[in-house]
């Protein structure tokens, strides 16, 4: 398994990859073509791929932004057969390295209020909820925010650096 920066030969696995995971949230490939491309300037794409047969396969990836202090995780997404292997640790991991070269003091991201799964995911990492917002998805559910300190600043602890 190694996590890399997506390339433009990436575009359409990470496309894939959003439609099956987030169904009507998931982002088009026009979009992600333009993150992944550098048309928008503060977002940042990594892919995590695995040898499969004929070569390398692209079985996750994660997308976030980094704007002054703050960054932002937007996406974590792993293909499912894929997951419970440590490939979302490692692209989480990939991305507070990121957010912290890029300056920021904290990484914050949204989660759907009834994936107990990620909820918990993100608490054994270090974040905690500090905010809702409501009917923040399509379908109406709440988005839980969470933050994790990146060691300066923020509320910073031994536990965040």
């Amino acid at each position: 398994m190694t996590v890399r920066p997506a390339t433009a030969a990436d575009v359409t696995a990470i496309a894939d990859l959003e439609l099956a995971n987030l169904g009507d949230d998931a982002w088009s490939e026009g979009l992600v073509r333009e993150g992944v491309t550098g048309n928008l300037p503060t977002i940042s794409y990594l892919v995590a791929e695995v040898d499969a047969p004929g070569g390398r396969a692209v079985v996750g990836h994660a997308t976030a932004s980094v704007v002054a202090d703050i960054a932002e995780l937007q996406r974590i997404a792993v293909d499912p057969a894929h997951r419970r292997t440590g490939l979302a640790s490692l692209l989480l991991d990939a991305v507070i390295g990121a957010a912290r070269e890029g300056g920021a003091d904290r990484l914050l991201l949204e989660v759907r209020e009834d994936n107990a799964g990620a909820l918990a995911f993100y608490a054994a990492r270090g974040f905690v909820e500090v905010d809702r917002r409501r009917r923040y998805y399509r379908d109406g559910a709440t988005a839980v925010v969470m933050r994790r300190s990146l060691g300066r600043g923020c509320g910073a602890s031994d536990h965040g650096r």
